[in-house]
């Protein structure tokens, strides 16, 4: 299995077209945000991650997403992971994250023991 992308969203709507096939829409695709409440601040960014298994591809493995901030890992998640060989798939990923100001989370992405993708997200001084 391998990732395709990995991305902080604020919605995702699934729907049916001819095929049959599934249409993914992803709505605010972010890269940053400014907590809506100041500092400190409890975040529950959404993460959406999309995966391709190939053709001869195992069916089973396992997703982690650990968190980081400044260098310290803040949260992680592991969750079971099934995509028949040759199709698509998608998880997503909450996570409850406190930070005390200004700061970029790191989600490191990862199926088994491949190398993570990062998917960053800025926290950005409130005005």
């Amino acid at each position: 299995m391998r990732i395709l992308a990995a991305l902080f969203i604020d919605t995702i709507d699934l729907r049916p077209v001819a095929g049959p096939s599934t249409r993914i829409d992803l709505g605010g695709i972010k890269f940053s945000e400014v907590p809506p409440d100041g500092y400190p601040a409890t975040i529950e960014p959404h993460l959406v991650v999309l995966v391709h298994n190939p053709p001869d591809g195992a069916s089973d493995g396992v997703l982690e997403v650990t968190y980081w901030v400044g260098g310290e890992q803040v949260a992680r998640n592991v969750q079971p992971l099934q995509v028949e060989p040759g199709k698509f798939n998608y998880r997503l990923v909450r996570a409850e994250l406190t930070v005390e100001g200004p700061a970029t989370v790191e989600a490191h992405v990862r199926i088994g023991q491949d190398e993570p993708t990062v998917v960053p997200l800025t926290l950005l001084p409130t005005a």
